[in-house]
């Protein structure tokens, strides 16, 4: 239940701190004393979103803590799941910085906004008039129903499959969708692989074949050049190496006598050798390079099929069209491989649906089993709350496609007078007979959700007299199961109370707050004579707050 709220810097809260008890707490106050500011800082440590209009002081950052005791509610998994430290007495806090950063905590430790809000989904429930809203939401309606025929494990073990389900079919769609599309553009990959393959490219090649024209378009002058180097070295007459033969061999000869000639012999053979290794490779070549017409189409024609292929799919070298022809030949193997892997996801997809289709008959038929008590004890309820002849009943319908919620659609029909047909709930229920209506259901499930907290606002308005007292025995017959904090503006349903806080506003030089606090047996009187009449000192309000208090 919640034990303590603790508020500052929000909206006219400076700052308050107020602790609260197990069983039925009433909250009254004027109107605009600020009771929906109470609210709205609870919200926050509800997960709901806030702006920088929730600071009173622009320049101080904005705290909203609620101390509550779980130790009946098994969270300890709920804890251990996101890795946080689990006590009796669990804090959610809320920060809101003058800079409009929101942080979050639970037992002092930081979390994001979806975990304290997943937390205190948990821990309370805020029943306001804008929830009577909710009664035309055939969702809010379903998970009604839910609720009474128990169905959570079963619902999240098929919202877990669903959106496997869905995965799985959004993969097929999308592959369907490729498959599709590739198979339009086959016979164009299947074209350009071809022209590709046709060409029996190699990795290099446009660099070999490059040069190798570049040497045939200068054969005769490659030929002419080693050529005459050839005959300038070794020719019989003039050749210089007949000269320089002449010379070495006349420096061996000195060597045996002078020493100075050894190490110059040495040296001008090697001149030599050198020279007759350049003159031997040069008569090679002269002799190897010809002048080849065919071999020079060749080249070309094979180079202007390289060069009008990389034009043609915008790449500048031989090595990025083999990377093209991998990729296109991928793609033709994709859509031939699509078939299969089409076949295996509808498989899947038929396999899921006929388990989801399962759990789906199960859900239907355990909420058409709750229906008819459903019906019974909020038309009951509603009896009770002075509505002698309404008509409340479940409408369900199948759709035909599986949902996240199965394949049921629910609709509340409603009927307030006798003899009128019932219809949808939104469309003929006034705000009381929506208030009445919503507390009938807050009963009924309140045995089925294992809930520390309910807040009702103001599930009072458009009531009064008789039937408020009896609301208020409905609200005291749920604070036996859970924590109730009802604000009323109605004195029947206040004094049934066990304990009463009083939200009022007070003035402080220039500035205007809102507080709480909680009231004293004789301070409940003043207050219930002044709900009672609008003035607390009249004797005759103050003597019927006593019998209503009695």
């Amino acid at each position: 239940m919640l034990q303590s709220l603790y508020i500052k810097n929000y909206a006219l809260i400076d700052k308050l701190s107020i602790e609260f008890n197990s069983g039925f707490n009433i909250i009254t106050g004027e109107t605009g004393a600020g009771k929906s500011i109470l609210l709205g800082a609870l919200g926050l440590i509800l997960g709901q979103r806030a702006d920088l209009s929730v600071l009173r002081d622009k320049k101080k950052k904005c705290t909203v803590e609620g101390c509550f005791g779980v130790p009946a509610y098994g969270l300890e998994e709920f804890f251990a799941e996101h890795e946080l430290d689990y006590d009796d007495q669990t804090i959610l806090r809320r920060e809101i910085t003058p800079a409009g950063k929101s942080r979050a905590f639970i037992n002092d430790t930081p979390v994001n906004l979806k975990t304290i809000r997943e937390l205190a989904l948990r821990l309370i429930d805020i029943h306001s008039q804008h929830q009577n809203l909710d009664l035309g939401n055939r969702l809010f309606q379903l998970k009604l129903v839910d609720l009474v025929a128990r169905n959570k494990a079963l619902l999240v073990s098929y919202q877990s499959l669903f959106r496997i389900y869905s995965e799985t079919k959004n993969n097929y769609i999308r592959l369907v969708e490729e498959a599709d599309q590739a198979r339009k553009d086959l016979d164009y990959f299947q074209f350009q692989f071809n022209q590709l393959d046709e060409a029996k490219l190699n990795t290099g090649e446009q660099t070999a074949l490059e040069t190798e024209q570049n040497q045939l378009d200068h054969a005769e002058e490659i030929k002419r050049t080693f050529g005459q180097l050839a005959e300038a070295l070794d020719s019989e007459e003039l050749g210089l190496l007949t000269h320089l033969k002449e010379q070495v061999n006349q420096l061996r000869k000195m060597s045996d006598y002078f020493v100075d000639a050894k190490s110059l012999h040495e040296r001008l053979e090697s001149c030599y050798l050198e020279l007759k290794d350049i003159s031997d490779e040069s008569a090679t070549v002269a002799e190897r390079v010809e002048h080849d017409p065919a071999r020079i189409q060749q080249v070309a024609g094979r180079l202007d099929l390289i060069y009008s292929l990389q034009q043609k799919f915008n790449v500048a070298t031989v090595e990025e069209l083999l990377a093209l022809q991998d990729e296109l030949e991928q793609k033709i193997g994709q859509v031939e491989s699509s078939d299969e892997e089409l076949t295996a996801l509808e498989a899947l997809l038929k396999k899921q649906e006929t388990e989801l289709s399962t759990m789906a008959a199960e859900l239907t038929q355990r909420r058409k089993a709750v229906s008819v008590n459903f019906q019974q004890s909020v038309v009951d309820m509603l009896r009770k709350l002075g509505m002698a002849n309404a008509v409340f009943q479940l409408s369900f319908e199948s759709t035909e496609q599986l949902g996240a919620m199965g394949k049921d659609e629910v609709r509340f029909l409603f009927s307030a007078n006798k003899s009128a047909e019932v219809q949808e709930i939104s469309k003929i229920a006034s705000g009381g007979e929506m208030s009445r209506v919503m507390l009938a259901l807050k009963s009924l499930i309140t045995d089925s959700k294992s809930l520390p907290t309910i807040v009702f606002d103001e599930i009072d308005t458009g009531i009064s007299g008789e039937i408020a007292v009896k609301m208020g025995d409905i609200l005291k017959a749920i604070s036996s199961k859970m924590q109730v904090i009802n604000i009323t503006h109605l004195p029947q349903i206040a004094a049934k109370g066990d304990h009463h806080y009083q939200v009022y506003k007070f003035d402080e030089e220039d500035q205007t707050f809102t507080s709480i606090r909680k009231l004293e047996n004789s301070e409940r009187v003043e207050e219930l004579a002044q709900m009672l009449s609008g003035d607390r000192n009249s004797d005759t309000a103050r003597e019927t707050a006593r019998e209503l208090l009695d």
